[in-house]
């Protein structure tokens, strides 16, 4: 790859990075106000997790909607992410952007378990891991911004 196309991978890169790290602060604030104030209904629990997602999105509160919206937006996000991490050949950068891709998925499947149990420890996984992808993407900017001044 030559500087150019170099160049522009880490620029995009840093953008959707920026972009997870953005949609990642709006969905903790989300989840903890859903955590907080709204109520699942007892008609989307126990349905099991593939459920759970589509039920979050018809059936539930609008703030739950919204996270779960949100949520399913991010999964894209990251996912490109993680493609343009493994084409700048960084090789912080790609661990940090799987790590924070593995982070995201968990993140999603431990909500869609608290939207099926209401489970506490699902929640509480699904706030670490939002911690650990924000790191990850945190990291990346720093990386990818210093390699930018170069």
């Amino acid at each position: 790859m030559d500087l150019t196309a170099q160049d522009t991978a880490i620029e995009r890169l840093r953008r959707a990075s920026l972009g997870s790290l953005l949609a990642l602060l709006i969905q903790y604030g989300l989840g903890m106000g859903v955590n907080l104030y709204v109520n699942v209904p007892k008609s989307d629990q126990g349905q099991g997790t593939g459920a759970a997602f589509g039920k979050a999105l018809s059936n539930g509160p609008a703030a739950l909607a919204a996270h779960t919206g949100i949520g399913l937006l991010l999964i894209i996000n990251v996912i490109i992410v993680l493609v343009l991490a493994f084409r700048t050949r960084l090789r912080i950068v790609m661990i940090s952007a799987v790590i924070g891709f593995v982070s995201v998925l968990g993140a999603a499947f431990s909500g869609a378990g608290f939207v099926d149990s209401g489970s506490t420890s699902a929640s509480m996984t699904m706030a670490v891991l939002t911690g650990v992808a924000l790191a990850c993407y945190a990291v990346n900017l720093y990386v990818l911004g210093g390699r930018r001044n170069r």
